[in-house]
């Protein structure tokens, strides 16, 4: 399995040769190049890590390293990546390291870097720390100048209060509404977290999948197709809502309460209408999104723009139109107030309020958006196959349809007055992505199919 270096940082599958995987002499050559290239000002590097199986070896590596170049690591173990994210900030770090593979299986691990704002890299910068690795230039620190570690527990407390101190986050209201809860967290670290939020906020819960083993139940991404057990239990009719998050809890899907998803595209789509139902603003998400918020901005009056998919492109995005809420269709809720990264948390807690003021059913409160079907759809990359190529025959193809809208600014989208088509290829897998919306789940998989076959042929 090749590296993958992209925007959402170095990842790869754990064990296997030098520079095909992301084992110990790799993660010490890119561990080593961020901390030659972040700026110095504190001397101090925050490290989290999700529940994976490979943590602790990965952590002591980038501990290890880290300390050896000169810097003090504040250890805060087991994190989400947005507490990852805060802790950079609250603690006046000079950056941060977040080991995780997010959605990815059991085998994969991932450093994803964050600069001293607790955000993520941007591609420029990120392509920097590449060349640095490459270069191998390094020089460590010596014996007198050591860094050292300092472990620091107290991050998910400030992360939760953080979440509670938020101006439309009305825990008054959540807790008068006596929601109880099913939450899928995954065999990772929102075991560990969610339970102390959901505690805070007066709401009862049953967890799914709480040990955190990283010996995960089931495939990580938050997807119908994975969630058959949540899914069931929500049918019992014993819970108001269904919780479901990744292994890093940056993403975040919904479950009515008679176990129908409510759709992962819908997270951003009804936490965004809360938001701008009291604070009118513009929004933010990918090329890859539903259509769906764009049509809920412009119904409370705002301006909708779309970014290139990759959490740091939606965020440079969102401040440049000065977004009120953002994020992407894959369940990531990106709201400023609290800070400039996906947050599960955040989501959870705005959810819950808009839910608990409005006194329906998930249900009834999905019925209320836009309807949009989505098909996501994959396809695995070989060694032979030539994206650029492909991308540019998908061109030649819409090139002189009328009807047609072509956005190259990340792989091909083509969007028509009633659907819409994106092929790219992924920042975090060996493949490429195919999404396509439109009013059914028919017309959207007719036309995400055709593209598909395209990719198809030429491989």
């Amino acid at each position: 399995m090749t590296l993958i270096k992209s925007i959402s940082g170095i990842r790869g599958t754990i064990g296997g040769r030098t520079g095909d995987t992301l084992n110990p002499l790799d993660i010490v050559k890119f561990t080593t190049a961020y901390a030659m290239f972040i700026p110095r000002k504190t001397g101090k590097i925050v490290v989290g890590r999700d529940g994976r199986i490979s943590g602790p070896m990965v952590r002591d590596v980038v501990c290890g390293t880290l300390v050896g170049i000169g810097f003090d690591v504040i250890d805060i173990g087991y994190a989400t990546t947005p507490t990852t994210e805060l802790a950079v900030r609250m603690s006046g770090a000079d950056g941060g390291i977040i080991i995780t593979a997010s959605h990815n299986p059991r085998q994969w691990n991932a450093l994803k870097l964050l600069n001293s704002e607790g955000e993520f890299l941007t591609a420029a910068d990120g392509q920097k720390v590449l060349e640095l690795a490459e270069k191998e230039d390094f020089c460590y620190a010596e014996v007198d100048k050591l860094g050292k570690v300092i472990v620091d527990n107290s991050f998910d407390e400030r992360h939760i209060q953080s979440v509670l101190d938020l101006k439309l986050v009305d825990t008054d209201a959540i807790h008068k509404a006596r929601l109880t809860v099913c939450v899928d967290s995954i065999n990772s670290v929102g075991g560990i977290i969610l339970p102390k939020l959901l505690e805070r906020l007066g709401v009862g819960y049953k967890f799914l999948n709480e040990q955190v083993t990283g010996d995960f139940a089931h495939n990580p991404e938050p997807l119908e197709k994975n969630l058959q057990g949540i899914m069931d239990e929500m049918k019992t009719g014993k819970y108001d809502l269904g919780i479901v998050v990744d292994p890093d809890v940056d993403r975040l899907a919904f479950i009515c309460e008679d176990g129908k998803m409510f759709g992962e595209e819908y997270t951003l789509v009804s936490v965004a209408d809360y938001v701008l139902s009291q604070t009118p603003g513009n929004t933010v998400s990918n090329l890859s999104s539903t259509r769906a918020l764009r049509d809920v901005t412009q119904k409370r009056g705002g301006q909708y723009t779309a970014a290139a998919v990759g959490e740091v492109n939606v965020t440079t995005k969102m401040k440049e139109v000065n977004a009120v809420i953002g994020g992407e269709g894959n369940g990531g809720v990106i709201y400023p107030e609290s800070h400039y990264g996906r947050d599960a948390l955040v989501g959870i807690a705005l959810f819950l309020t808009s839910l608990a003021k409005k006194g329906c059913k998930v249900s009834e409160l999905r019925k209320q958006f836009p309807d949009y079907q989505i098909a996501k759809n994959r396809i695995d990359l070989t060694p032979d196959t030539d994206v650029d190529a492909i991308l540019v025959k998908v061109k030649e193809m819409y090139a002189n349809d009328p009807t047609a809208q072509v956005n190259d600014i990340d792989g091909v989208k083509i969007d028509f007055p009633d659907r819409w088509v994106h092929l790219r290829k992924s920042n975090t897998e060996p493949i490429i992505r195919v999404y396509s919306e439109a009013a059914t789940m028919e017309a959207a998989d007719e036309i995400g199919k055709k593209l598909m076959q395209v990719v198809y042929d030429m491989q």
